[in-house]
């Protein structure tokens, strides 16, 4: 059934202008090689990262294996790269680096480490990201940029140390500090989470949510009946830090630092004291000394230029416009009701 509708894809790919589908045969699988040209080249190598049938899949995925729909939305996302020049973002660090530690200083995300299947583990400070030291386009860049450094460099080298074709990550999210006030920052929130949804399909296996204090729950109680089957199978709201729930699929030295003890929240129980949303971290080191070395080899004149990089952000879909509008008419209400005072107050959670 996969194949046949890996099938129907390619050929609506092979019909579409610019594009041509090659079918080769590896044992009993069916995949095949996109030939484009132009400008398509660069961005469908960079999409399918030597995985094409895992690409093709996750776009399928995506669009409750509809061919069309998926067809659409490969396009699309081949499109709205090169609109936006995607594929030489890793060649644009945010400078000056002072910057660039007051995005890492506000929105809160690191690499801790690896589950025992391989997969990457990433964190996430929900609560505590404040979005509130730089322009909007810096956060996109530079959660696009995070998105590509996975894509082309994490999970490549995760493949080759596990020893196994490696597609998708982990993500922790760390509800701690989240408050009445995040109805600020939804419409931020909202344009990742686009970003993601439209040209990064089923890269996270499944996010773990941690810490959740009362404001979350009550968002969730109204937010999951809108999501899709597919989604809400992905998202485990655990107890407390989940601590015990994610050693069963990592070890403790991948633990978030926010994760290592019960109720530590924002612990900074982490390497050498740094934790892994720090600038200072070596993941973060790493990211940003290769967009360096990228800047440099793409022009080898002059310094690195600043300003940011500006990105056209899909318009989100229905589903995603509904949840936005019910988690902000939720937080009015609690704006306006008794649910005020218990917004700091942890309580326990059924998972979904």
């Amino acid at each position: 059934m996969e194949s046949w509708l890996i099938s129907g894809l390619c050929v609506q790919l092979r019909n579409h202008a610019g594009i041509t589908i090659c079918p080769l045969r590896n044992n009993v699988f069916l995949s095949y090689v996109i030939f484009p040209v132009d400008m398509l080249d660069m961005s469908t190598r960079n999409v399918h990262q030597g995985n094409l049938r895992g690409t093709l899949v996750r776009f399928l995925k995506a669009r409750e294996w509809s061919v069309p729909k998926a067809h659409k939305m490969l396009i699309d996302c081949l499109n709205w790269r090169i609109q936006n020049g995607i594929d030489s973002v890793l060649a644009k660090p945010i400078v000056p680096s002072d910057l660039y530690r007051a995005i890492r200083d506000t929105l809160l995300v690191g690499l801790t480490g690896y589950s025992k299947q391989g997969q990457p583990v990433y964190a996430f400070g929900v609560g505590l990201s404040t979005f509130d030291k730089a322009s909007v386009n810096y956060y996109v860049q530079s959660h696009i940029q995070m998105n590509e450094y996975r894509d082309r460099v994490v999970l490549p080298a995760a493949s080759k140390k596990f020893g196994r074709q490696i597609n998708t990550c982990l993500k922790v999210m760390d509800m701690t500090g989240l408050k009445l006030s995040a109805l600020s920052q939804i419409k931020m929130l909202t344009m990742i989470t686009t970003v993601d949804d439209l040209n990064y399909p089923e890269k996270t296996e499944t996010y773990y949510i941690v810490n959740a204090p009362y404001v979350f729950s009550a968002c969730w109680k109204v937010v999951k009946p809108l999501l899709q089957e597919r989604t809400k199978k992905k998202i485990q709201v655990l107890y407390g830090s989940g601590r015990d729930e994610l050693l069963k699929v990592m070890d403790y030295e991948s633990l978030p630092h926010f994760c290592k003890r019960e109720g530590s929240g924002s612990s900074s129980d982490s390497l050498d004291g740094v934790d892994c949303y720090s600038y200072d971290h070596p993941f973060h080191q790493q990211l940003y000394n290769y967009m360096k070395q990228q800047s440099l080899k793409l022009d080898s004149v002059g310094p690195i230029k600043q300003g940011s990089l500006h990105v056209d952000v899909p318009s989100p879909g229905l589903e995603e416009v509904k949840i936005a509008e019910t988690i902000e008419s939720e937080l009015h209400k609690l704006r306006g009701g008794n649910g005020l005072t218990h917004s700091f107050n942890r309580i326990k959670i059924e998972g979904p």
